[in-house]
């Protein structure tokens, strides 16, 4: 599939080379508060939310992948201020969802606080989600519950029968559990040079979740190039934007080897 990478300041892109309602579904995280220095580039999140909602179709949607920092014993609640503002550029807040790390580094310099295991998922919409279908995953047990069913007699009575469930899967639900690291996040060790990558499972399933193939997928802060290779390898369009060349550099080089080869990812990774 086509990909296009931009290096720049990402509004500034998406002003010049993104037309209005053309985009399906973005799938980023932003640098956090002072958790992530970016090599020591700025954002301007007012304007790029505003962008953001320009260049999304009707019945697009926005997945805004991020956490808090803690400064003088408070998280900044920046996530929830960022939520407020897509509500009042015009977004709905479709869905708040978790993404959990499954395999968290240990740690015991937290003085009264419990470390954190994982991340806020915005799901921001244009409208109501127009594309996608909604992962299922398999029952861990069966439903023992029975469906009651009317059977009317001759007489007229009515009597009442049962029967199982006979569903053997489910919809999943708001929080999805990752592995990460190294062949957790990715098999990509160039990867590693970015300092906050997440899954690529998590792209993908956000990604299978609300698009199409053929639709359009952006990433304004490309990073490391998860949610572009997840999108072609899943036969999306991609347009990635990133203010450091270092990190475009690492994008292409995964998102060119994702055109090449035959890899392809498990689909479901909710424990």
């Amino acid at each position: 599939m086509i990909f296009t990478l931009f290096e720049g300041d990402n509004v500034e892109v998406m002003r010049r080379e993104i037309p209005a309602a053309s985009i399906q579904l973005t799938v980023t995280s932003p640098p956090y508060d002072n958790l992530r220095k970016y090599n020591g580039f700025s954002w301007d999140f007012e304007a790029l939310a505003r962008e953001l909602y320009r260049v999304t179709k009707p019945g697009g949607v926005v997945v805004w992948v991020v956490a808090d920092a803690t400064v003088d014993g408070s998280e900044t609640g920046t996530s929830f201020r960022q939520a407020l503002h897509f509500k009042e550029c015009g977004f709905n807040l479709h869905d708040t969802m978790i993404y959990h790390k499954m395999t968290p580094p240990s740690v015991d310099h937290f003085h009264h606080r419990y470390y954190p295991h994982w991340e806020y998922m915005f799901v921001f919409s244009k409208g109501k989600p127009g594309a996608g279908v909604l992962l299922r995953e398999p029952k861990k047990y069966m439903d023992k519950r029975k469906v009651k069913k009317g059977r009317r007699e001759i007489d007229g009575t009515v009597i009442d029968t049962y029967k199982p469930s006979e569903k053997l899967d489910k919809i999943r639900g708001n929080v999805w559990y990752y592995n990460i690291g190294l062949y957790g996040s990715t098999s990509d060790h160039e990867a590693f040079m970015h300092p906050a990558i997440f899954p690529e499972l998590l792209a993908q399933d956000h990604i299978l979740s609300w698009s199409n193939p053929s639709d359009t997928v952006l990433d304004p802060f490309v990073g490391s190039g998860t949610t572009g290779k997840m999108a072609v390898l899943n036969g999306r369009q991609f347009i990635g934007i990133d203010i450091s060349a270092e990190y475009l550099k690492i994008a292409k080089e995964r998102i060119e080897r994702a055109q090449q080869g035959p890899e392809q990812p498990a689909l479901f990774s909710s424990e």
